[in-house]
């Protein structure tokens, strides 16, 4: 039996994503999302501020690199991975990434409030529901 392993993230692109292709040909599309984090300090109000990796795989990844751009809002669900490794000189290191399952793209709006994807952010929130418990 698999153990829970799952995230649901949202935040902004920190940089345009990158794309690549393993030895044997398959995409990848690598990103980092800055996700917000607001809370009560003494009375006044705090941010912190997460940055996240994440990897996309083949249609996903190719779909992320064509619609991401920095700045651009997104919600990510996937599952942690633990890359580790040792150093030259012995010394044990480790990396977690988010392996992306499910990206939603939030729509832009335009000064007059239309937006310029087809999609209400409405429908998109419908839609990654409906996707969730599916």
């Amino acid at each position: 039996m698999n153990n829970l392993n799952s995230i649901l993230i949202e935040g902004n692109l920190v940089r345009d994503p990158d794309l690549r292709s393993t030895p044997k040909g398959t995409q990848v599309c690598y990103f980092t999302i800055a996700s917000n984090r607001f809370y009560k300090n003494e009375g006044s109000l705090e941010k912190e501020v997460g940055f996240f990796n994440v990897e996309a795989w083949v249609a996903l990844g190719e779909t992320c690199y064509a619609k991401g751009k920095k700045g651009k809002q997104l919600r990510v669900v996937g599952r942690l991975k633990q890359d580790r490794w040792n150093d030259p000189e012995g010394k044990s290191h480790s990396k977690i990434t988010i392996v992306a399952e499910h990206v939603v793209f939030r729509p832009e709006f335009s000064k007059k409030g239309q937006t310029t994807e087809t999609k209400t952010a409405e429908e998109n929130i419908e839609q990654f529901e409906k996707e969730i418990t599916a």
